[in-house]
């Protein structure tokens, strides 16, 4: 829905003021709960809400229910805005810029979660293996089997096995990196596996 355009003196509607409503005004009859008024509100500040948001958030879909967030605010909001504060314009956008920031934030702390998880999962399997093979092994015959081992093999099940660490520690304690560190574990404990005799 459109804004009703100013008549010009010679009973012509303003094409200025067509163009540029008075967006104040409507932010005042929509808190009125005058929705026509916010639907022209919309129609005239929506390219710009969400040209904004999109470019905090980076990603179209998203942006569209951010901006229809930032809207919903908006309207239920309306009767805190200040004209003497600053224009409406900048009153909406910031409005949408919290919105788009948030969304941001909400996004990366589920990617950091996720990491975490996935990095805890990784270790607790790490541990799960450690008990079994603790559970199955004897340590004396452990310890005869590590002299079958390279020394690098060696030092990193010892670490893990009978220190009790977890790649990551591994890793650092050795100074190589955590790649490393596990395939030295892994195939260390394969390598006692066999020597042992135990299956898998």
């Amino acid at each position: 829905m459109g804004v009703m355009a100013a008549v010009g003196p010679e009973g012509e509607p303003s094409s200025d003021a067509a163009m540029t409503p008075d967006l104040a005004a409507l932010i005042t009859r929509s808190a009125r709960g005058d929705e026509q008024a916010f639907a022209a509100l919309y129609d005239a500040t929506a390219a710009r809400v969400f040209g904004l948001v999109v470019r905090v958030v980076r990603d179209r879909a998203q942006s569209e229910e951010v901006t229809q967030e930032a809207y919903l605010d908006i309207w239920r909001h309306c009767t805190r805005f200040d004209p003497q504060a600053g224009s409406a314009l900048s009153w909406m956008l910031t409005i949408a810029h919290r919105k788009a920031v948030d969304r941001v934030r909400s996004a990366q702390a589920s990617k950091a979660r996720e990491v975490t998880y996935e990095v805890r999962s990784a270790e607790r399997e790490h541990d799960s293996t450690l008990e079994q093979v603790e559970v199955r092994l004897d340590q004396q015959r452990v310890r005869r089997a590590l002299d079958g081992l390279t020394e690098t093999q060696r030092g990193a099940v010892e670490l893990a096995y009978f220190g009790g660490h977890t790649h990551t520690e591994v890793a650092a304690l050795l100074g190589i990196p955590l790649g490393t560190a596990k395939t030295r574990i892994r195939d260390g404990l394969i390598r006692l596996r066999d020597t042992l005799e135990v299956t898998a």
